[in-house]
C-alpha cells in the first residue's frame, strides 16, 4: 500500500542481534502496574494489554519492569510481575500472551530489573529500602537505605540469569535490562553520586559498571550469544542537585552521569555483550526528562542518540514523544537512531503503527503528555491507564460493543465530556445529536491549547472532529440548549455535559480582573506587568506562558504551595513546570490573601500586614464552578439523564473523558 507521505522508512525491518523486526515501532517499558498476579505471573489484563500493540502494528513491544527478586528488597505484590517468584505460573500465562503476540509477526522482550534502591516509593516497599551506598529514600527522606552487601549483589546477578532463562522458555525473544537508566538501583550503582562502595561494584568506573557488566555476561552463559540483550540506557542524568533537574534551556553542573561518561560507558557496555541501546535521559531527581511532559520539545533525546549512534555498532532506539511521524521517519534518515520508542503513545492509539501506514494520521488519538492516566496513576499504586483512552489496561472487558436497542441521544455541550459521549454512543449505534452554544466544539480544552506547549489539547479537539463527523454525528453549534427545546426533541437520553463557569473573588474592585480563559483565548489583552490570582495548575500554565512572552508576572496563592489546589498534578509535570517558572523569572507569593483590586494593582494581604502589588493587568485563575442548571430542570422529569464532565464535577480531562466512557457504553 502506498503512504500519503513517505514514511515507508518506518516500516523496514532492523535486527536486533540476529533477530528481526518487521519494523522501527518499539514498545516502551512501562511499569505494568495492575497486570501481575499475587505469585509474580502475568494476569489476564496484562496479556490483553500487549496483545492489542501487537494487533496494532508494533513491531517490538518491550513490557514494563518484572523483578528479578522479591526477597533482597521486598515489594508487596502483587505489584509487578516477578518470573522467579512462581516460574510455572509465570511461565503458563506469558507463553500463551507472546504466542498472541506472534501471530501478529511482533516480537517481545521481557524488561528484568534490579530493583528500585533509594527511588523505591515507599508504600510499595515490604522490607527494608536498599541502595548502592547508606542513603535517604528519594520520596521520604526520613527513610534511609541501607548499603547491600557483596554477597546480595551477586545474588541479584544471578536472579538476572534465572529469571532471563525462564523468559526464554517463556517464549520471549529477548530481554531488556533494567536500568543503567532514571536513577534506579543498577543505575546508582553506576554513578558516583550515589556509589560510594569500597568493594568490587564500587570505586572507580569499571568498578561501578561491573553490576550490569556481569549481568549481560551471566544472561549471555545462561541463554546463549544469541539471546539478545537490551539495555535501558540513560545517556544523559540531568542531576543539578539532589531531588533538583536541570531545564534544557539553562547551564548547569552535572552530579550525575555527563554526556562524555555516558558514551564512554556506551562504548564499554557494548563490548560487555548488550546487544541493543534503548536510550533516553535523566533520573528520578530530573524526572521530566525520563518522563518528558508537555512542557518538553518531542525528540529531546535525539541530539544525544546522534552522538550515541557514532560510538556504537548495535542498534539504538530512541524515545522521548516521537509518536510524530515526520520526526520518527526524519530521526531515522538523519541517522540519529535505528527505530523509535513510543509509550504513551501507544496508550492513547494502540492502532498508532497501523494508522501511520494506512495513510490515516488524522485518526490518530493524540497523547497529551499528561501522565494523569498512566505515570501518575503507578505512582498512586493503582493501575496503569490513559486520560484519554480509558480501555488501556482493560482492553477485553471494557470495549465498546453495539447497543442492544438504537436510542435517540441528545448532548448537550461540545467539550470534552459531551465530544466522548457522542462519540462513544455513535459507536454502538445510537442516533446522537449534539448541541454546543458556542460557535466551536472543544469547550475549555480552546483555551488549555492556547500555549505553545499545550497544542496536542487542539490536537485532540480535532481527533474528536474528525471522529464525530466520521460517525455522522448531528453536530449544532451556536445552539444554546433549553428545556423547551429538550421537550421539543423528545430523546430517549439527555446527556448534559454544559461545563462550568469561572469562580469569582468576592473583594472590592473585583470586577476590574480579567479571566484566565478570556486572556489565553485572545479576548482581553494584558499589559506588560501581570498578576495572576491562583496558584493552580491554570494560574500557572497561565503564568509561564504570560512570561515566556517577555511579561513580569507574579502569582499570588492563597495556600502554602503552588499546585497543591484541585486534582494531583504528576510529580514529573509539576517538578518541571516549578522549575520552568522559577527559570523565567516568574515571582510567587504564597501564603497570601487578595483583599482587593485597584486599578494600580492589588492590595495583598500577609501575615506581615497588608500592601499594594502594582500590576497593569490582574487575571483571575481561581478554579470552576459546575454550570448544571440545564440538569437541574430536566433531572426530575426524565429518567435517562446523565450528567459529566465539569458540569457533575470539576477534575480533569481524565475524568471527564472517562466517566462519559463508562456512561455511554452502557446505555
Amino acid at each position: 500500500m502506498k503512504l500519503k507521505k513517505d514514511y515507508s522508512n518506518l516500516f523496514e525491518p532492523f535486527k536486533i542481534g540476529k533477530l528481526e523486526i518487521k519494523n522501527r515501532f518499539v514498545m516502551a517499558p512501562m511499569g505494568p502496574g495492575g497486570f501481575s498476579t499475587p505469585d509474580g505471573a502475568f494476569n489476564q489484563r496484562g496479556v490483553e494489554y500487549y496483545v492489542e500493540r501487537a494487533k496494532g502494528g508494533t513491531g517490538l513491544i518491550i513490557t514494563g519492569i518484572c523483578y528479578v527478586e522479591n526477597e533482597i528488597e521486598k515489594k508487596i505484590m502483587p505489584t509487578m510481575p516477578c518470573p522467579t517468584l512462581n516460574p510455572a505460573s509465570f511461565i503458563k500465562t506469558a507463553s500463551e500472551m507472546n504466542e498472541r503476540v506472534h501471530a501478529y509477526d511482533a516480537k517481545i522482550f521481557l524488561q528484568l530489573t534490579a530493583g528500585f534502591g533509594r527511588v523505591a516509593i515507599p508504600a510499595i516497599l515490604k522490607g527494608e529500602a536498599v541502595a548502592p551506598s547508606p542513603i535517604e529514600n528519594f520520596w521520604d527522606p526520613r527513610i534511609k537505605c541501607r548499603e547491600l552487601t557483596t554477597e546480595e549483589v551477586e545474588t541479584i546477578v544471578k536472579k538476572f540469569a534465572e529469571a532471563a532463562v525462564i523468559a526464554k522458555m517463556s517464549g520471549f525473544d529477548g530481554v531488556e535490562i533494567h536500568a543503567v537508566h532514571e536513577g534506579y538501583l543498577l543505575d546508582q550503582f553506576t554513578l558516583a553520586l550515589f556509589n560510594k562502595r569500597t568493594d568490587k561494584y564500587g570505586g572507580d568506573l569499571m568498578g561501578r559498571l561491573r553490576f550490569p557488566i556481569e549481568i549481560v555476561k551471566a544472561i549471555k552463559k545462561a541463554c546463549g550469544d544469541d539471546f539478545p540483550v537490551s539495555l535501558r540506557y540513560s545517556v544523559k542524568s540531568y542531576i543539578k542537585g539532589i531531588r533538583q533537574g536541570g531545564l534544557p534551556e539553562e547551564e548547569f553542573t552535572e552530579l550525575g552521569r555527563d554526556t562524555e561518561e555516558g558514551l564512554k560507558v556506551a562504548k564499554i557496555l557494548e563490548e560487555a555483550g548488550y546487544d541493543a541501546f534503548n536510550a533516553d535521559a535523566g533520573t528520578y531527581d530530573a524526572w521530566y526528562w525520563s518522563h518528558p511532559p508537555m512542557y518538553q520539545k518531542r525528540g529531546l533525546y535525539l541530539p544525544l542518540t546522534e552522538k550515541l549512534k557514532k560510538v556504537v555498532n548495535v542498534p539504538v532506539l530512541v524515545a522521548g514523544r516521537m509518536e510524530d511521524p515526520d520526526l520518527a521517519s526524519s530521526a531515522l534518515e538523519e541517522g540519529k537512531a535505528d527505530a523509535v520508542v513510543i509509550g504513551r503513545g501507544l496508550l492513547a492509539d494502540p492502532e498508532l503503527p497501523n494508522k501511520i501506514k494506512e495513510g490515516r494520521i488524522k485518526d490518530i488519538r493524540p497523547c497529551l503528555g499528561c501522565h494523569v492516566g498512566c505515570m501518575g496513576r503507578i505512582a498512586q499504586i493503582k493501575p496503569l491507564s490513559c486520560a484519554v483512552n480509558p480501555q488501556v489496561g482493560r482492553e477485553a472487558e471494557y470495549g465498546i460493543r453495539p447497543a442492544e436497542k438504537v436510542k435517540r441521544v441528545m448532548v448537550v455541550g461540545g467539550g470534552v465530556a459531551g465530544m466522548e459521549a457522542a462519540r462513544v454512543c455513535a459507536m454502538r449505534g445510537h442516533k446522537v445529536s449534539l448541541y454546543e452554544k458556542s460557535e466551536k466544539l472543544g469547550g475549555v480544552l480552546l483555551a488549555a491549547g492556547v500555549p505553545d506547549f499545550k497544542k496536542d489539547d487542539i490536537r485532540l479537539v480535532e481527533w474528536y472532529e474528525n471522529q464525530l463527523k466520521a460517525l455522522n454525528v448531528d453536530v449544532h453549534l451556536n445552539t444554546e440548549v433549553t428545556k423547551a427545546l429538550v421537550d421539543e426533541n423528545s430523546p430517549d437520553v439527555v446527556i448534559v455535559a454544559t461545563g462550568s463557569t469561572p469562580k469569582k473573588l468576592n473583594i472590592p474592585g473585583v470586577e476590574k480582573a480579567l479571566m484566565a480563559i478570556d486572556v489565553l483565548l485572545g479576548k482581553k489583552k494584558v499589559g506588560d506587568k501581570v498578576v495572576v490570582i491562583g496558584g493552580g495548575l491554570v494560574g500557572c500554565e497561565l503564568a509561564l506562558w504570560l512570561a515566556k512572552q517577555g511579561k513580569k508576572v507574579i502569582i499570588v496563592e492563597v495556600l502554602k504551595k503552588i499546585l497543591s489546589a484541585g486534582m494531583p498534578v504528576p510529580h514529573m509535570n509539576s517538578a518541571m513546570l516549578i522549575d520552568l517558572l522559577k527559570f523565567y523569572n516568574v515571582e510567587i507569593k504564597t501564603n497570601t490573601h487578595v483583599a482587593a483590586i485597584k486599578d494600580e494593582g492589588i492590595v495583598i494581604k500577609t501575615e506581615t500586614g497588608e500592601k499594594v502589588i502594582a500590576a497593569d493587568s490582574v487575571v483571575l485563575a481561581i478554579g470552576y464552578n459546575p454550570e448544571n442548571s440545564l440538569y437541574k430542570q430536566i433531572a426530575p422529569q426524565k429518567a435517562q439523564t446523565y450528567i459529566l464532565g465539569d458540569a457533575r464535577k470539576v477534575q480533569n480531562i481524565m475524568y471527564a473523558i472517562w466517566d462519559a466512557y463508562e456512561v455511554a457504553r452502557n446505555i
